[in-house]
């Protein structure tokens, strides 16, 4: 066995806990350079005897060893699934790769920016598989589901306006410094009270430094947070296709969404072509994360950091998210002011009875994949 993952928990134990709480799970249970083709490494593993997407998908379907949590981001999967003419079945994934490294999982679920650094990588806590492993990835399969966004309730924003206004502003600000220094931005995470090792924390700012400046297609993105509708019609036609509510009501009105029920660009749009200079109509507000301290977040981490909130008059408060509330509904009883959650728990929070509106996109691309060992699979 390699080596366990001891205490590190998986970033995606709460992704999409609104939808986990309001949807069925639907069974019973690239990086842009990396392995989109199973016949890519990185040149230390000759990978010519393995098996194309395709075939390690359907043999990995037919054994039931394809896996997800099914917390709300199993859809990627079920599309997948679909599109290969499969059943959309999976097996249940627990918050460690333990499944996949004893091949009870041999197509396994995994977050570019975490479980598959720790599946690849030798450092405490990780499993050390190194070039033996490939995955495929979401966005080239053409099923990616964007992620982290921002969001708040529509009445705080039309109240609010200068408030949602500068906080953009800031955000995007310490993103955009994120990005482009992502080693100085996994520091400043882990001073802030990292959940996960000073090692893995710099593998996570790397690897969404990519999520959010790359996108579904590879293409570099040129505004940082800009709402892609394409890359949203994606999402929502997916959700639309794979998300089951429990109410019939719901369920109804979440396939009557449209883009214009669950975002406003006008926001985003003011923050860019401003100056810089606002009169927030709040000087303090806070945010919810999706989980706890780690570099998924970094860049509210450095936009506080580095004094950007402050300069356009605000003091921001970061929560941690991983509670018993979730970050949608936290947002709607006005426990807290922002959000970050993925456009599906949205939408189906709003199908639900809440009235949220995503007003910038973090993440451009898709952070899931599918891990696998070439050994599994060759022809």
């Amino acid at each position: 066995m390699k080596k366990r993952m001891a205490k590190i928990m998986s970033a995606v134990l709460v992704s999409a806990m609104a939808v986990s709480m309001m949807a069925g799970c639907g069974s019973d249970k690239k990086e842009t350079t990396g392995s989109g083709s199973s016949t890519q490494s990185t040149g230390a593993v000759d990978t010519s005897d393995v098996m194309s997407n395709e075939e390690i998908i359907k043999k990995a379907a037919g054994e039931g060893k394809v896996s997800n949590w099914g917390i709300g981001n199993q859809y990627e999967i079920q599309a997948l699934l679909a599109k290969y003419g499969l059943p959309t079945d999976y097996l249940s994934e627990d918050f460690t790769m333990d499944a996949f490294d004893d091949d009870s999982s041999t197509l396994a679920s995994a977050m570019t920016y975490n479980e598959l650094g720790l599946v690849k990588n030798d450092y405490d806590g990780a499993y050390g598989y190194g070039d033996t492993v490939g995955y495929i990835d979401m966005n080239d399969e053409g099923v990616a589901m964007l992620e982290d966004m921002i969001f708040c309730t529509r009445d705080f924003a039309e109240k609010n306006p200068e408030t949602v206004k500068a906080f953009l502003y800031a955000s995007i600000k310490g993103w955009e410094y994120a990005v482009e220094n992502p080693e100085e931005a996994a520091q400043i995470v882990y001073d802030a009270g990292s959940s996960v090792s000073q090692d893995h924390q710099k593998y996570m700012a790397s690897e969404v430094a990519k999520l959010v400046k790359t996108d579904m297609n590879g293409n570099e993105v040129s505004d940082i947070g800009k709402i892609d509708d394409d890359a949203m019609q994606q999402t929502l036609d997916i959700a639309k296709k794979y998300v089951t509510l429990d109410d019939s009501s719901a369920q109804d009105k979440f396939a009557k969404l449209t883009l214009d029920d669950i975002r406003d660009t006008s926001y985003y749009e003011a923050a860019e072509s401003s100056d810089g200079k606002f009169s927030p109509e709040k000087s303090e507000v806070s945010i919810q994360l999706k989980w706890l301290p780690q570099a998924q977040f970094m860049g509210y981490y450095v936009a506080d950091a580095k004094g950007y909130y402050d300069e356009v008059g605000l003091k921001v408060n970061i929560v941690s998210g991983g509670g018993d509330i979730s970050e949608t509904t936290a947002v709607n009883n006005g426990t807290v002011d922002f959000g970050v959650t993925w456009p599906t728990n949205m939408a189906v929070a709003n199908a639900g009875g809440m009235n949220l509106v995503e007003v910038a996109q973090i993440y451009q691309r898709s952070g899931m994949t599918l891990v696998y060992k070439y050994d599994n699979f060759k022809k």
